[in-house]
């Protein structure tokens, strides 16, 4: 944690927090308006969320992010930019899911570069599985857009197939697998790095029937 990402914590967190105590979300309530409501799983140093919630004004935005320095660094720069249709939860995002997203409220979940668990004995530990995207349908509207992405080809085959398997989502992508990605995402240093190591960068997206 840097002074600034603590700074940010301990002075911007009853502005931009959200903690599961909170219970459920009364949405309208908590933004004093309402609009489409999209949740990112994972947002890492924050940069791309808060792109998202810069180009979307007519959105409003939560993110859930276990690292604080993201966090912290997340809170500074939406603060700077005056960003209001942002919040924050620094807790597990299922334990979220569960208790605080009303049902049928989301309209898109975005979950970005997820840890891929690349050794074969953790692959279990990945969060996309098939009781997560039953949740995951539980909070989507009908319509509602489910988008991943990997830089790891057999995390996204992983996503795909499970995905594809559950028959609460129709696949966005006219080939049945992969989409091209979407110039609304924004491109982050993070996913640069991998372009520039030579990764190959997988986008999904699913709409809830």
């Amino acid at each position: 944690m840097t002074p600034s990402q603590t700074r940010a914590l301990d002075e911007l967190w009853s502005t931009y927090g959200l903690n599961l105590d909170d219970g459920l979300l009364n949405v309208e309530s908590l933004f004093g308006e309402k609009k489409p409501l999209v949740l990112e799983i994972g947002f890492g140093m924050g940069e791309g969320l808060l792109q998202y919630a810069q180009q979307e004004p007519d959105k409003l935005f939560i993110g859930i992010e276990v690292h604080r320095p993201g966090v912290g660094s997340l809170l500074n720069n939406a603060a700077k930019a005056s960003v209001n249709n942002l919040r924050v939860f620094k807790e597990d995002a299922i334990e979220v899911l569960t208790r605080c997203i009303p049902d049928a409220s989301l309209s898109r979940l975005q979950l970005f570069f997820p840890d891929p668990w690349h050794k074969k004995r953790h692959h279990k530990r990945r969060i996309v599985s098939p009781a997560f995207l039953a949740l995951v349908a539980q909070k989507l509207q009908v319509d509602g857009v489910l988008h991943m992405a990997t830089d790891w080809a057999n995390y996204a085959e992983h996503m795909l197939e499970v995905t594809k398997a559950c028959d609460q989502f129709e696949n966005l992508s006219a080939s049945h697998d992969y989409i091209a990605r979407p110039d609304s995402r924004p491109l982050t240093k993070f996913e640069q790095r991998g372009l520039r190591l030579g990764h190959k960068v997988f986008d999904l997206q699913f709409a809830k029937k």
